[in-house]
């Protein structure tokens, strides 16, 4: 077999570290955009925050706000600029003021990839706005967002513990019962094998356990370690005042008739008690109050907070949306350090001070070119869904990834990465935009109907109907073919679980409420 060499021509997609920051500073959320800041800034010192009350602050942005059009990226040729004087004052070897920070022959020749496109001319400035919740120009912006984890169920119960006089090996008992209970208050082991787990040395009897129990049973919240439901909520029960309406009866079907009461058997129910129907719903009514789950109002999870990314707002009869100024901080190039910066010099730390801002005036491009992607996702998501703006989800109209794509000229990942984790702060309150995406059920007249919109309409039928014969699946669709829509029995029911709105049995009730 003969070897010989060949040339052949071809087109690939070269995926640069500049297109892979825009893409990567894309798709992040805006409380981990603004640690991908933090860790630039800290990382590169050519990156700065600007303060909101200094003058070449408010300079930059009224230059900024000046050049932000439909126009051709050019350099900003302003001797005020502070950011450019020092340039200016480097470039003067070669004879040419170009307005902009001249580093050398070969970085000056570099062009700008067009994967990575902006309105406004580049000025060295990412004026977005400062930072929410922290004062602009602080080096820990993001601090303010760092969630403190809440107190477990077992240290809760545990606090409680040192507070309770106690023998050591009671308090041994306590420790391996609070161990065994879960999350949601409930203790799941039996006091049997409780009871196995100590050395037989110390000769606890079972006795003794079930007293510690009773003990901690006492514990905030009420009810926690119950090994049922059914005496979960007699041991709050109980703790309600003996002159509480009703209670004697609600303690006896929590005690002896709960199955029935679960399965809403409420005929078998009145003939067991011999109760009239104003005293079952009163009784029942007492029980529904209290808390299955009572490990629950101690939680262990982190709360999350929603910084809109956008904001939607009717002006003079048109809706207008905007990017929210307080998603991110401003930044801008440390105009010290560039105005080191030398033409000829080949040494290290000039290396070092070129590298750095190349790369600081391409993140600075890549958060712009994100704020510009996002903001025209945005206003095409509000085009089409005026009808939700102005009358809520019954009127959303079916969206897709390929029709914003396609609206806005980008590829459908790109659309997916934009509405990923980012919020809209609307007059009807903040949603990810990824909820205005919907798929869509066809009509009798050959129309479309989006999902969300027949979910808001199954959750209207259900909050309307008769307590007493609830809508069955069925009749959901037969309701929902009556206004033109297509939709099958079980599309009822898959719509209905994703709402959380139980089965037709078990939303009866004895009367209405």
């Amino acid at each position: 077999m003969k070897q010989s060499l060949s040339l052949k021509l071809g087109q690939s997609l070269v995926m640069t570290p500049q297109l892979q920051q825009a893409i990567k500073l894309l798709q992040l959320s805006t409380l981990d955009l603004q640690l991908e800041i933090q860790q630039a800034i800290e990382s590169n010192p050519m990156l700065e925050l600007i303060e909101e009350d200094s003058d070449d602050t408010e300079a930059d942005k009224d230059d900024t706000a000046s050049t932000s059009s439909q126009e051709a990226e050019t350099a900003p040729s302003d001797s005020n600029n502070p950011e450019s004087a020092p340039a200016n004052a480097s470039s003067d070897e070669s004879g040419e003021g170009t307005g902009d920070l001249t580093i050398d022959e070969q970085w000056q020749s570099e062009n700008i990839p067009d994967d990575l496109p902006v309105d406004t001319s580049w000025d060295d400035i990412y004026s977005n706005a400062p930072a929410s919740g922290a004062p602009a120009g602080s080096e820990d912006f993001a601090s303010d967002y760092q969630q403190v984890a809440s107190e477990t169920l077992q240290e809760h119960l545990l606090w409680q513990l040192n507070l309770t006089p106690m023998s050591d090996t009671d308090n041994l008992i306590a420790i391996s019962l609070i161990d065994g209970i879960q999350p949601d208050g409930m203790l799941t082991a039996s006091l049997e094998d409780i009871l196995s787990g100590f050395d037989p040395e110390m000769e606890i009897e079972l006795d003794e356990v079930q007293a510690v129990l009773t003990r901690i049973q006492h514990f905030d919240p009420i009810g926690v370690a119950a090994r049922d439901l059914s005496e979960c909520l007699l041991l709050q029960l109980k703790q309600l005042p003996e002159q509480t309406p009703y209670l004697s009866e609600a303690i006896l079907i929590a005690a002896e008739h709960l199955d029935l009461l679960a399965s809403r058997d409420f005929n078998t129910l009145k003939r067991k008690t011999r109760w009239n129907e104003s005293i079952l719903e009163h009784a029942i009514a007492l029980i529904q109050s209290m808390n299955p789950r009572p490990g629950s109002s101690i939680s262990a999870d982190e709360t999350e907070y929603v910084i809109p990314d956008v904001s939607v707002r009717k002006d003079k009869g048109r809706w207008v949306v905007e990017l929210n100024p307080d998603a991110t901080p401003r930044l801008g190039i440390n105009a010290t350090y560039a105005g080191m910066i030398k033409r000829a010099d080949k040494g290290a730390d000039n290396t070092f001070l070129k590298d750095n801002l190349q790369e600081a005036r391409w993140f600075l491009k890549s958060l712009q070119s994100r704020n510009e992607t996002l903001l025209k996702v945005a206003t095409r998501i509000v085009e089409h869904q005026k009808g939700f703006l102005e009358y809520g989800e019954e009127a959303m109209q079916p969206l897709v990834l390929h029709d914003v794509a396609e609206a806005v000229d980008m590829h459908e990942s790109t659309i997916s990465r934009v509405t990923n984790r980012k919020y809209m702060h609307t007059p009807r309150g903040i949603f990810e935009l990824k909820y205005f995406f919907s798929s869509h059920v066809g009509t009798n007249s050959g129309g479309e109907v989006s999902s969300t919109a027949i979910r808001a309409l199954i959750k209207k039928l259900t909050a309307d109907e008769n307590p007493r014969k609830p809508l069955s699946d069925s009749k959901i669709a037969t309701m929902l073919g009556e206004q033109n829509i297509k939709v099958a029995r079980r599309t009822v029911a898959k719509y209905r679980e994703s709402l959380s709105i139980p089965p037709s049995n078990e939303r009866k009730r004895l009367v209405s409420s």
